[in-house]
């Protein structure tokens, strides 16, 4: 595990510092050293060349990185690729341009206007995948961003992109959001994109997201929805889009419900988009199956089961 000694002392003198006292034990139970493609991973990280000091731009949609010396571009390219499958970014450390399945910036620019200002603001990430947004959230201004998510592939990408990135208050750390402690109540802003859908309970999911909320903070939630009324919720029988783990799609409107019913106030829809074969894709970087496989090949409206494409809203609320 990687020596968190700097978040635990970011985290003093703010309404985390309490979590901070619980953190250490929690996070020596956990050990990569288990999984099976350790030693893939923890090679490739072993291999990335030594750097001294990187220009970085935080706000660049591939999330620029340059090196201050020259480094071998295609034993950098190796290493990485030994991190496969890249799902989110994209990434550039020189000229390696790490070309992720997902084009996550565009989601970050549809909804980066809208939210609240992120500057100064403590910032958690639930089921953050590697990373990749919280940069963009600490390039925005925030002053502590923490990502949760308990995929250790994804810790370790965000491992080899920290290498380069160096001492910033950004930190992925490999639990789910079930490993948190009870009423932290203390972020300002709490992001779940991309989980909801994944969660058997979705009222347990918004209340635990709300707990981690200071009066006042902003909750930031992305998840697919379905066209219909309030009420109106798809549970697939079977699978979505080959996926086993989706559980409830609703409604736009029974969306705004569950957040109201959960306590949320001033609950808005801020971006609402139906997922393209240009924004989720199979590259050099992530060569397994991606969205086209996912639908269905005469009508690219409906997943390869029947249902509706996958589309996504996003909503922001706040806790009273």
């Amino acid at each position: 595990m990687s020596d968190y000694t700097d978040l635990y002392q970011a985290m003093h003198n703010t309404a985390l510092e309490k979590w901070s006292l619980q953190l250490p034990e929690l996070l020596a139970t956990l050990n990569a050293k288990h999984h099976g493609d350790y030693e893939r991973w923890h090679n490739a990280l072993q291999s990335l060349p030594s750097v001294e000091q990187c220009q970085i731009n935080l706000n660049a949609d591939n999330l620029h990185i340059n090196t201050a010396t020259d480094i071998d571009a295609l034993q950098l390219e190796q290493a990485l690729k030994l991190l496969s499958p890249w799902r989110k970014g994209p990434y550039q450390i020189n000229e390696v341009f790490i070309d992720c399945e997902w084009h996550s910036d565009w989601k970050w620019n549809r909804i980066k206007d809208h939210i609240a200002p992120l500057n100064k603001r403590l910032v958690l990430d639930v089921g953050c995948g590697n990373g990749y947004h919280c940069w963009r959230m600490h390039g925005a201004g925030a002053r502590l961003v923490i990502g949760i998510d308990p995929s250790w592939l994804f810790w370790m990408q965000f491992q080899a992109i920290k290498h380069f990135m160096g001492e910033k208050p950004v930190y992925l750390l490999p639990i789910g959001i079930e490993k948190l402690s009870d009423n932290i109540t203390a972020f300002d802003t709490v992001f779940s994109m991309g989980v909801f859908y994944h969660r058997r309970s979705p009222i347990d999911h918004l209340l635990q997201l709300k707990s981690t909320l200071r009066k006042g903070g902003e909750l930031v939630l992305e998840t697919l929805v379905i066209e219909g009324k309030k009420g109106e919720v798809l549970v697939p029988e079977g699978r979505y889009a080959k996926m086993r783990n989706v559980w409830f799609l609703p409604s736009i409107d029974t969306m705004i419900l569950w957040l109201q019913r959960c306590g949320f106030e001033q609950i808005k829809v801020i971006d609402v988009n139906q997922t393209s074969i240009e924004e989720q894709r199979s590259t050099s970087w992530m060569t397994y199956e991606s969205l086209t496989d996912f639908l269905d090949a005469k009508d690219q409206n409906k997943t390869i089961e029947g249902h509706p494409a996958p589309k996504r809203a996003t909503f922001i609320a706040q806790k009273p």
